[in-house]
């Protein structure tokens, strides 16, 4: 046990001393030396605020409080992050509506694996994640998403995605629990502003519950983080959290059309956002609605 926790320690401190190497190296302009840096201190954190996460939802399921053991997670991730990284996203919610605006389904476009910090800073307090069924296998985050209340969607199997959601609903109206999805159902990778093709199970599932759809919009932030190009910088991102779409009196048949609007309202926000974030005009869709990819058929540029 003794040389266990030995060669962890040894194992920390390499670490950690790597980490701070690439950082002295992006200090003296060393190509690429800030991506290696703060990926590293990424992962690190990540695990770190994971096994957190192991510890504190156990307690607060002990104290029948499991209900905020992601908020209070994503918490800590945030804070920790913008330490070792100096990315921070910034939100823009002056009508509280990620506190007030309960039960309901918040949806947000999803980029990169930064997008998990982005929760760190709006997660709302009883709320919970759906996530793909694979993750639950991963080591300290699966163990972490397992014991605080995620919902895990086998995306393979039909019949189990549905049971899924129908548990979702169900936590929505006993509990008033709300729930977080990303209806991209993928990350974009994206270096412009666009949005791929929404999936319709949130849509569905708010209909279902009678409960409001809460956008939530983040810029593009390809200048902060690009992985294709090795860019890794440190920032803010604006995110806007828009006003709460009513789904009460909302039938199945509703559902396209409520899910193509609301696309429709939240790539306008991300352009505008995108431009906030850059200080400069950015390349925007000649027709918001896109083609059948959720890519623009063409391109203006904004004067």
């Amino acid at each position: 046990m003794v040389l266990f926790l030995g060669a962890i320690a040894k194992f920390l401190a390499g670490y950690v001393a790597l980490t701070a190497l690439f950082y002295m190296l992006s200090l003296a302009a060393v190509p690429k030396a800030a991506f290696a840096a703060r990926s590293l201190a990424s992962y690190l954190t990540l695990v770190a605020c994971a096994l957190y996460g192991v510890v504190a939802s156990l307690v607060l399921t002990l104290l029948g409080r499991q209900q905020i053991a992601q908020w209070a997670v994503a918490r800590a991730f945030h804070h920790a992050m913008r330490l070792t990284t100096g990315v921070e996203f910034v939100v823009d919610d002056p009508n509280d509506y990620l506190g007030s605006t309960r039960p309901a389904v918040f949806v947000g476009n999803h980029q990169t694996e930064l997008d998990v910090l982005m929760l760190g800073a709006i997660f709302p307090k009883y709320c919970s994640v759906t996530a793909k069924a694979q993750l639950r296998r991963v080591p300290f985050l699966g163990w972490f998403m397992s014991l605080s209340g995620t919902i895990f969607i086998d995306r393979k199997n039909s019949k189990d995605a549905r049971s899924a959601m129908d548990g979702a609903a169900a936590e929505i109206r006993t509990k008033r629990q709300s729930v977080y999805i990303f209806p991209e159902g993928t990350r974009s990778y994206a270096k412009e502003p666009m949005l791929l093709p929404f999936k319709k199970g949130a849509f569905h599932l708010a209909v279902q519950s009678g409960v409001p759809i809460v956008p939530v919009v983040v810029a593009n932030y390809s200048h902060i983080l690009y992985i294709r190009g090795m860019v890794f910088n440190a920032g803010k991102i604006p995110v806007k959290v828009l006003p709460p779409i009513e789904t009460k009196n909302l039938t199945s048949a509703d559902v396209d059309e409520l899910t193509q609007s609301t696309r429709d309202l939240m790539l306008k926000e991300l352009i505008s956002l995108t431009e906030k974030a850059r200080g400069q005009p950015v390349a925007v869709p000649a027709s918001l609605n896109g083609d059948a990819t959720g890519r623009s058929t063409a391109v203006d540029a904004r004067k």
